[in-house]
């Protein structure tokens, strides 16, 4: 039996765990080995600009964080539990990435 590693990223989180969700669910329906989802580091990725556009005034500063969350699903698949996975509607701004292993 192959095994596959999925990579999902998203800034929303919510958004992310429906489709670890959905996932899961399937890899049950087709009685599939699987192990996850495993959350990995959560990269923050940080901009500090200041308020003021010309230099005048008072030195204060906005800052603004944005968070890539990351989680990774393993799982033992046949053609059929792969073929399924592949039709999960994925929403806006979830990446996804699948790597089969022979």
């Amino acid at each position: 039996m192959q095994k596959a590693k999925i990579n999902l990223s998203s800034t929303e989180i919510g958004k992310l765990n429906d489709v670890c969700n959905s996932i899961i669910g399937i890899a049950e329906k087709t009685k599939v080995s699987v192990s996850g989802p495993i959350p990995l580091p959560t990269k923050k990725l940080k901009l500090t600009t200041r308020r003021s556009p010309d230099g005048e005034g008072k030195a204060s500063f906005d800052n603004f964080e944005m968070r890539i969350h990351k989680r990774l699903i393993e799982l033992g698949v046949d053609q059929r539990a792969l073929r399924l996975i592949l039709r999960v509607p994925l929403p806006e701004g979830v990446n996804i990435e699948i790597e089969v292993l022979g």
